[in-house]
Formats: C-alpha cells, sequence, structure tokens
C-alpha cells in the first residue's frame, strides 16, 4: 500500500516529512503560509496518520523509496526530526531532488566519542521502556521535551497534543521502529558527498537536536548553510513559522 501524501498549492514542489509519533498534519502553520508559494506533498510516514496501514517498513531506505515513486524529480525535500534522517538519506542515496532542508535534525541524534552533540543513549532506552509499560504517558514526555525552551512553550505544548492523534494513534511497534532508528543511524559518513544544497534550520533552544551539532554536520557537508531561530525550541515550524516559511522559500527560489 503506498503512503498518504496531500499535495496542497501550486507552484515549486516541496516534500515535508514530519517527526517521531506524529503526522503530516503537524505541519498546518507552514503549509498555511507556504501554499501560494509552492505545491505541498505532505506525508505521513508509515504506520502514522494515512498511512497507518500502509505496508511499508519504517526504514530508511524503504521510506526514501516510497516517498520518490509518489512525489515529483526535482522537487526540495524537508524533513523535521526523524523525518530529516529520511529525507537525509535520500539525498544520500541519489534520489533526484533539487534541494535538501534539515529541520531540527541532525545525521546522529545520539552522543558518540567522536559526536558529543547528540542525545544521551539512556533517553532513547528510557523511552523504549516507556513505551512498554505506559506508550500515552511516554509520547507526553517526548512531546514535553520538544517544546521545552521555546518562548511559547504552553502554546507548542498545547498544539503538538491536539495533534498527536488527530489522524489516529501510531501503532507502538511502530513507535518503537521509530525510537530504534534515532537511535541506531548515523549517516555522517556520506555528508563530504553530498550532491545537492542544503539548508539546516535548528532552534537556538532545542533541548533534542542541539543546534551544535547542526553547525558540525554543515562543516562537513558542501554547499551547506545553516539557519538558527533564536528563542524557538524543537518545533519552530509552530512557534516561528513565518520565520521558517521564509528560509524555506529562499531555497526554493
Amino acid at each position: 500500500m503506498s503512503l498518504h501524501i496531500e499535495r496542497i498549492g501550486s507552484g515549486p514542489d516541496l516534500v515535508l516529512l514530519h517527526g517521531w509519533a506524529m503526522h503530516g498534519g503537524v505541519f498546518a502553520p507552514l503549509v498555511e503560509r507556504l501554499r501560494d508559494r509552492c505545491t505541498l506533498h505532505v506525508v505521513d510516514l508509515p504506520g502514522h496518520g494515512g498511512s497507518r496501514d500502509s505496508d511499508v517498513p519504517l526504514r530508511l531506505d524503504a521510506c526514501a523509496a516510497a516517498i520518490a515513486e509518489q512525489v515529483p524529480r526535482g522537487a526540495v525535500w524537508c524533513g523535521w526530526s526523524l523525518g530529516g534522517l529520511i529525507a537525509l538519506h535520500a539525498a544520500q542515496h541519489m534520489v533526484p531532488m533539487r534541494a535538501l532542508a534539515m529541520l531540527c535534525a541532525t545525521p546522529c541524534f545520539v552522543r558518540k566519542d567522536d559526536w558529543r552533540w547528540g542525545m544521551s543513549p539512556e533517553i532513547f532506552r528510557d523511552f523504549a521502556a516507556g513505551l512498554r509499560s505506559d506508550w500515552r504517558g511516554t509520547l507526553d514526555r517526548f512531546l514535553a521535551l520538544e517544546a521545552f525552551g521555546s518562548d511559547h512553550a504552553k502554546e507548542e505544548l498545547r498544539q503538538l497534543r491536539d495533534e498527536l492523534f488527530a489522524r489516529g494513534e501510531p501503532a507502538t511497534s511502530v513507535l518503537a521502529d521509530g525510537l530504534e532508528l534515532l537511535e541506531s543511524s548515523d549517516l555522517r559518513p556520506g555528508l563530504p558527498a553530498l550532491a545537492v544544497p542544503s539548508l539546516w534550520i535548528g532552534g537556538r533552544r532545542d533541548r533534542l537536536v542541539d543546534p551544535r551539532a547542526m553547525q558540525a554536520a554543515v562543516e562537513l557537508t558542501p554547499d551547506a548553510a545553516i539557519d538558527v531561530v533564536d528563542h524557538a525550541g524543537h518545533a519552530p515550524f509552530l512557534t516561528h513559522a513565518e520565520v521558517v516559511a521564509t528560509a524555506l522559500g529562499r531555497l526554493l527560489q
């Protein structure tokens, strides 16, 4: 079964890939600001939202291939958080795209001996254990981390909670698969050979993806730039949608 992809607007093509446990509807503030400037292809990843019953596995290669089959060649791909891993994997494996936008995303989410800006691996283990014992409570803790640090944390958390189950509940097995992807993926080796321009958009107060991790990735990547949104947390497209839309608009041009 193919993935659910909503198409909105007209003009240059922009593919939006959401983060862990969410769905494409979370991008509503961004879609509203960009629909007159481009054609948006808003993807629900496997097991999430309208793609809940898709038989595409939640793996980088399978997701990248399935999305590439359903969106125009030469689009700009934009991935938020987990979606950024998929978009970056697609770019590294020569999926035809015009440019790449990494939105609060990093090639390696977990701290390593040679990667000081990642998250502690214990955090992922705690979330994995939480999925087994209280998956709803675990999701709520994750949303709180996403909103933490933003100048508009309460509003951001409310928006994330409102959207979480707006298209149905994701399967717990898929949530576990997504956590495993976040914990195990390390796409840094492919950065020096990235063949498309990239823009890395971060939140200055992001507690999940340190902007310094994004800066370190940019320094490894040719034709890459970084734009850090002051006062924003992990979801700047909710709290600073116009700023993010303007940055993406420059990339589309």
